[in-house]
């Protein structure tokens, strides 16, 4: 594969960059940023979780204008409504007619801004728009513009006021990653970088070369060993007993269902991917299990009150569980050969 047709071979150059025009703003979080872009690719949803003032926002708006892409941001409160998401219908008195205003989840990329202050019926409307890339407005369908990706963030600080997010709509991102705060150095830089001269974004890439990137991620090759080490990671949170782990049976009320599964092969390959391999790796799976299943896990009352989270347990589902063996380089390229 080469670069004309977004291969592999001309993903890392694309890639690299739309990351240099990111860096030029965005300070440190490289694997917050590799994130982003493998939910782009991978064409899924993303859940932020991370205290205010960590470039979540910045990050996201930055990557838009990078890819000549559209960029609108939702301040989710809990007197929003619906309409205010995905537009409503309006009478117009000098022709007597309704027309469409279609809302702001018309866009490439949405930024729903701390997600879950918002009520079920505002969940309920984004949860078509994620699922189904589609709107419906007084029985008419209207198709959000592609690329398409949600970014939602939640404040961990704050509970009060806040609306549990439904466990169907948790379920539709892809992967959710927690922000921490940045080293001394990278906050140095920071604060030198917006108290000087401001920086401005060029675009490097176009939303139809983004789709053909989408479009090759798909291609890559999946060895069969790597689905089923992902379906054991899987099966092991819904019955740990199956995994010789059944002290953490007591820990777990529910666990990461078959989508979880389909998200970690696709958040691996779109890793793969931009790694500019054609084939994935057992590495590619490892680095992203966490973020693809740490919001699928339901605690039970027990791991509550002992602490525990969802990540202590993915750690020991993880070291019971081996990956397979690598497979040969000739072995993945033969077969993903059309």
């Amino acid at each position: 594969m080469n670069e004309a047709n977004g291969g592999p071979a001309g993903a890392p150059r694309l890639t690299e960059r739309l990351l240099y025009e990111v860096k030029k703003i965005v300070v440190g979080q490289d694997p917050f940023l590799e994130r982003v872009l493998v939910a782009i690719l991978a064409q899924g949803h993303l859940l932020v979780e991370g205290v205010p003032g960590l470039a979540k926002t910045l990050t996201v708006k930055t990557l838009a204008g990078s890819i000549r892409g559209t960029f609108k941001r939702i301040q989710f409160t809990p007197d929003l409504v619906p309409a205010d998401l995905v537009g409503t219908r309006i009478y117009n008195q000098g022709t007597g007619e309704f027309t469409t205003s279609l809302g702001p989840v018309f866009t490439n990329l949405l930024l729903a801004d701390e997600i879950n202050r918002a009520p079920a019926k505002v969940q309920s409307a984004l949860l078509e728009v994620m699922q189904e890339y589609q709107v419906t407005i007084a029985g008419q369908t209207h198709m959000v513009p592609r690329p398409f990706l949600v970014m939602a963030t939640q404040n961990p600080l704050e509970s009060e006021g806040t609306y549990p997010l439904p466990e169907a709509q948790v379920d539709r991102f892809m992967m959710k990653v927690l922000v921490d705060y940045p080293d001394p150095d990278e906050e140095f830089v920071i604060v030198e970088r917006v108290t000087g001269t401001p920086t401005s974004v060029v675009p490097v890439a176009s939303t139809e070369e983004l789709a053909r990137l989408q479009e090759a991620c798909r291609a890559v090759y999946v060895d069969p060993s790597l689905i089923r080490y992902a379906v054991r990671l899987v099966t092991a949170t819904r019955d740990p007993s199956r995994a010789g782990l059944q002290e953490l049976s007591r820990y777990l009320s529910w666990g990461a269902s078959p989508r979880g599964t389909i998200h970690l092969i696709e958040a691996g390959r779109a890793l793969a991917f931009l790694r500019g391999r054609d084939y994935l790796l057992p590495e590619d799976v490892t680095d992203l299990a966490a973020d693809v299943l740490r919001h699928r896990l339901i605690l039970s009352y027990e791991a509550l009150a002992e602490n525990l989270t969802a990540d202590h347990l993915l750690a020991r589902i993880m070291e019971r569980i081996p990956p397979p063996d690598k497979p040969l380089e000739s072995h993945a390229r033969a077969y993903a050969r059309p």
